[in-house]
């Protein structure tokens, strides 16, 4: 009986994916808060890594982050992609994988997302909808 090893679209990542998703965040996390990038978009800017997720041969890794108050994400995730190459040496030093994972950085749009949401809740009109009326609270 063989195994089939090919993994469906539709399953998610493995535990070592996760496992190694979670060790390449905190590594990037060290790099970045001890500030040695010398790149004038990023200089004195916190930034938070929501997601790391490697590919399913740990060859590359895409990053979620998103600058600390999401302004000017766009510049500062251009920023990353531009020092990718020295973020990438300095977390080899870092963790222990046979290969450092090629770094691609995006900007994390599920903070706006919730917010987006967050204000669709809130409007007037989505309140007046899920508002009961006054006379109809009966239940069956």
């Amino acid at each position: 009986m063989s195994r089939n090893h090919s993994r469906s679209s539709n399953t998610g990542p493995s535990q070592r994916q996760l496992r190694v998703g979670e060790m390449l965040r905190h590594a990037l996390a060290d790099v970045l808060r001890r500030g040695d990038l010398r790149d004038p978009d990023l200089a004195g800017v916190s930034v938070t890594i929501t997601q790391v997720k490697p590919s399913a041969d740990m060859r590359y890794a895409t990053i979620y982050c998103e600058p600390l108050g999401g302004k000017n994400a766009k510049a500062i995730v251009a920023a990353l992609n531009r020092n990718k190459g020295y973020l990438r040496s300095e977390m080899g030093h870092l963790i222990a994988l046979k290969f450092t994972p090629e770094l691609r950085f995006l900007e994390d749009e599920s903070f706006a997302e919730a917010q987006k949401i967050e204000s669709l809740l809130k409007s007037p009109v989505v309140r007046r909808d899920l508002s009961t009326p006054d006379g109809d609270d009966s239940k069956d």
